[in-house]
């Protein structure tokens, strides 16, 4: 007699219950965090991070920016002086200020401002620049405590940061970023009612694709190729209106002008090519 073996039945999917498993794959999906928003453009920071060495050769390949200083030092500290800030001790006119050096790179800026009394805390997205920045303030011990260098983004350092600075500099820097709304709302997060931001950078015209790209790069070799994108170039105008969204009213804006042939920049009406604008963001009314 054969023996007949039982069978045990699986209950089968149905189209019901094959609904509900997709339904609640799509829901885990939902719960997920959108993608971060990013001001980094990673090529950029590889570009620069490849001249980490030749960051503090005066005579190399940036020494368009370091001719800059004069100018860019010039700049935040007379536009302190005009919103009022009192200068206590004439050889440290900026002593008691804190000051934000966003994109700081090898610490070109950071540095002259901690030497006339600022208190700088610079920050880069390349870790190659932020060794450099601290070797280089390492060889002068008066700028102990005065300096201190993160590597991080504007976007991850702002949340911890908000309204914790006097004035923020972001000098040369902007025409790189990927986000530019995100990058100026970060930054003025950091900055205290009725406190500075100044910036320098490119505007987006005819004659700057020109003079910053074809003329700087392929023609002069004032900086590196492919330093620049003119599709990331920000007008005037268009600072402004952001600026103004984040709560910060323009100041001053000024031209500038390089002489390659001096290795010298001046200040100048047009700011057809290059420019500077200093901005104040807004006290909150009581």
């Amino acid at each position: 007699m054969r023996t007949i073996k039982s069978l045990s039945l699986r209950p089968m999917s149905t189209g019901f219950t094959l609904r509900n498993r997709l339904s609640e794959q799509i829901q885990q999906i939902t719960k997920c965090d959108p993608p971060k928003k990013s001001t980094v453009d990673p090529t950029t920071v590889e570009l620069h991070s490849r001249l980490s060495n030749k960051w503090w050769n005066v005579n190399g390949e940036l020494r368009a920016l370091h001719a800059l200083n004069p100018l860019r030092v010039q700049f935040v500290r007379d536009g302190l002086a005009n919103m009022g800030f009192k200068v206590e001790y004439p050889y440290l006119p900026l002593k008691g200020i804190k000051i934000l050096d966003v994109g700081c790179g090898g610490g070109l800026l950071s540095e002259p401002l901690a030497r006339i009394g600022a208190d700088v805390t610079g920050i880069d997205a390349s870790s190659e620049l932020i060794t450099v920045a601290k070797e280089h303030a390492a060889l002068d011990f008066s700028l102990d405590e005065k300096l201190n260098y993160i590597e991080t983004v504007i976007e991850d350092f702002a949340p911890d940061n908000k309204e914790a600075f006097n004035a923020i500099v972001a000098s040369e820097v902007i025409e790189h970023v990927n986000d530019k709304e995100l990058f100026l709302k970060c930054c003025t997060s950091t900055l205290k009612p009725g406190g500075s931001i100044f910036l320098t950078t490119l505007n987006k015209t005819l004659p700057s694709w020109f003079g910053g790209i074809i003329a700087a790069e392929n023609v002069l070799k004032l900086v590196p190729k492919g330093t620049h994108d003119w599709n990331k170039f920000i007008t005037v105008a268009e600072m402004q209106s952001l600026l103004e969204t984040y709560g910060c009213k323009t100041k001053l804006i000024h031209g500038m002008f390089y002489n390659p042939l001096r290795n010298e920049w001046f200040w100048m009406t047009s700011t057809v090519i290059n420019y500077a604008l200093h901005a104040v963001k807004r006290k909150v009314q009581k």
